[in-house]
This record gives structure tokens, C-alpha cells and sequence, in this order.
């Protein structure tokens, strides 16, 4: 019997059943997530901007991004690769090293710029996922209004998806999957909506973002206090010789 062709990417964004999207920042924590099933992966522009030593959203990493998306390239997973505010040049580069999509991001500019990079990127690399993002709710207060405006506008521009990180209230979830006959994707923000809730709702893509990134920076912290401290420390971990198998 053949084996079923492997989904492309755009067709992991699917109503009721979201693509649930973990964001790595390194070669290891791509490899354990990817042999824990998932079929898809982000990178993280704070994860990997950090573990540099390099601020994000300020574009710092753009080599580094590159590097790690030709690296990701052998996993046998979809790669969505996280540009903060990109350029038609970093996304014609990373499309040519592996990459099945990217993000975005606005940053709350001038929203007619960013339609026109979108049409430029769907034009040189039309197979690229352009997952576009809007912030009118990260780090502010959410506008609704402004968010559907920027939506609709990116996907008159050609855009695949569309991103409004911080975006939680459930009626304004509903108001932008009305908004826009493509894939909303939203960030997971623990303690607040869950996976069945969001899809639920609509949303077609829940990212992870820097959480993974965060949550093993915590780990990192508790497992050397628990050490000095002689509390119990967790053991059942990747093991020496799963962490020192051969990279692709």
C-alpha cells in the first residue's frame, strides 16, 4: 500500500482542526519537536534574537535566521520562519533556503507598505505562505476597527494568512475570522482560551511564539536551583545520546 502524500503547509490551516504551531529558536529544539510529531514548526524571532545576545524586532538576526532555516531544511517538517518586519530580499532568501511560509509583521506602520510587500512577495515567490501580521493587539490596547481594516487590506494584497498576535477576546476573534475568508492565526496566551475554545471560534493556526522559548529559560533556572537547593530534579529528559545523534 503507498503511503499518503505529506499535507502542504496551507492545507494544515483548517476549520475545527487548527495547526497547531510550536516556535523554536535552534537546531535541538526543532529535532525533539519535530520527532514529537509535529508536522509543522516557527521559528521565534525573540528566541532566537536572545540566544544570540541580540535584541529583537530590530532585524539583528537576519543572518542567523537564514543560517537556521537552511539548517531546519532536512527536518522533514513544514518551516514558517518569523521576519519581524522583513523585506522582500530576507523572504526570497529564506523561500530559497527551505522555508514553507513566513511572518510578517506590521509593527503598526503604515499599512499600505506593508499590502505593497506583500504583493511583492506573493509575485517573486508566489509559493510562499505569507502569513501577515498586524500588532493592533500586541503590546497596546486592541482596535478592532484597525485590525479589520489592516486584515482585509493584506488579503486584498495576496496574503495567505493572517496574524493578530494578542488578539483574545472571543467576539473580536469571531469579528476578524468574519473579517477575512483566510486562515486567522492567533497566539496561544496561557490562561486564557485553550485549543478546542479557539477553534471553536474559527481560528485555523495557534502559534506558540516565544512561550517554549521562555518556558525552557524557567526550566533551565528551576533544574539549577533545584540542584543547589537538593530538591528533586526532573529525570526523565532527553538522554546524552538522543541530544548527540546525528544532525541532518
Amino acid at each position: 500500500m503507498s503511503s499518503q502524500p505529506r499535507p502542504g503547509f496551507a492545507e494544515l490551516h483548517r476549520s475545527g482542526d487548527p495547526l497547531i504551531l510550536p516556535n523554536v529558536w535552534d537546531v535541538s529544539s526543532a529535532r525533539h519537536l519535530a520527532g514529537a510529531g509535529f508536522r509543522a514548526l516557527g521559528t521565534t524571532s525573540l528566541g532566537v534574537a536572545a540566544a544570540h545576545g541580540r535584541p529583537d524586532g530590530l532585524g539583528a538576526t537576519d543572518a542567523e535566521t537564514l543560517q537556521l532555516t537552511r539548517r531546519l531544511a532536512g527536518l522533514g517538517v513544514h518551516l514558517s520562519v518569523d521576519l519581524e518586519t522583513g523585506s522582500l530580499a530576507s523572504a526570497v532568501a529564506v523561500a530559497a533556503a527551505g522555508a514553507a511560509g513566513i511572518n510578517v509583521e506590521d509593527a503598526m506602520g503604515p499599512a499600505d507598505a506593508q499590502a505593497a510587500l506583500i504583493r511583492s512577495v506573493k509575485h517573486e515567490v508566489p509559493q510562499l505562505f505569507d502569513n501577515a501580521r498586524t500588532d493592533t493587539h500586541w503590546q497596546r490596547r486592541g482596535d478592532l476597527a484597525e485590525t479589520q481594516r489592516r486584515v482585509r487590506l493584506y488579503a486584498d494584497a495576496g496574503a495567505d494568512g493572517v496574524f493578530v498576535p494578542g488578539l483574545a477576546d472571543p467576539a473580536d476573534i469571531e469579528a476578524v475570522v468574519a473579517a477575512v475568508d483566510l486562515p486567522l492565526n492567533v497566539l496561544f496566551l496561557p490562561g486564557r482560551l485553550n485549543v478546542a475554545a479557539l477553534a471553536g471560534l474559527g481560528v485555523r493556526r495557534i502559534s506558540m511564539g516565544s512561550l517554549l522559548f521562555r518556558a525552557a529559560l524557567a526550566a533551565t533556572v528551576d533544574t539549577a536551583l533545584a540542584v543547589r537547593d537538593g530538591l528533586r530534579v526532573r529525570t526523565d529528559l532527553p538522554s546524552y545520546g538522543e541530544v548527540n545523534s546525528p544532525v541532518p
